[in-house]
């Protein structure tokens, strides 16, 4: 049975995990006679956002690993215990988080840098030549983790495709339902929540990137 490794980001689409996002890929790598292993930064989120409102909640503090095992039933680790060698491929859901908690490209723009913990796990993956999955606004680690000529997608959005060709990726549009495979680093992107209106379209391109990486690991 192939082992997946799944990074989150907290929970809340908007200061951690999308949480459609990770749930959906967790059930299709089920689906798909895998299994998974989530992993959390065991740091506090950048800020903390009230999801009924969107507004920042001022003075409020939570945990990255604490948040994430809202999503994960509990089962989940701390991502510096996150070893390429012992896992398959890597999946990395979307969300704020991965833009705030794992990089700081929400910040930082195209001078982005991921974190130390980040960077040593995904770099893990990409250095053995394992399959990885980036969903929504993950991809756009892509072109620190990989370097110049890593192909993937985020969607049609015209400024967040040019920050991902301006940091030295090749970006390719990509509808909602659809998936982009650079076949050379064994990545697979999709869009899922950068353009779905609900859980079935977001589910369409998540299940088609599972299967993607799944088949990259023969």
């Amino acid at each position: 049975m192939k082992r997946i490794a799944v990074i989150l980001s907290g929970c809340g689409v908007f200061d951690g995990s999308e949480v459609h996002e990770s749930v959906l890929a967790m059930l299709a790598i089920e689906r798909n006679g895998a299994a998974y292993q989530c992993f959390a930064p065991d740091t506090e989120q950048l800020h903390v956002v009230n999801h009924l409102s969107g507004e920042v909640v001022e003075g409020e503090a939570r945990n990255c690993l604490v948040e994430a095992a809202r999503i994960a039933r509990g089962q989940v680790r701390p991502l510096s215990e996150l070893h390429a060698a012992e896992f398959d491929a890597l999946v990395v859901p979307g969300g704020f988080g991965a833009a705030k908690n794992l990089c700081d490209f929400a910040l930082a723009g195209t001078e982005c840098q991921l974190t130390e913990a980040m960077m040593a796990a995904a770099g893990g993956f990409a250095q053995a030549g394992k399959p990885a999955g980036y969903l929504c606004i993950s991809p756009m680690m892509l072109p620190r983790i990989y370097g110049d000529g890593i192909e993937g997608t985020i969607g049609t959005d015209h400024e967040t495709a040019a920050a991902f060709n301006a940091m030295g990726g090749q970006h390719h549009p990509c509808s909602v339902e659809a998936i982009h495979v650079d076949r050379r680093h064994k990545v697979v992107t999709t869009p899922a929540y950068m353009l779905a209106d609900g859980l079935s379209q977001a589910a369409k391109g998540i299940d088609a990137l599972v299967v993607q990486v799944l088949a990259l690991c023969e």
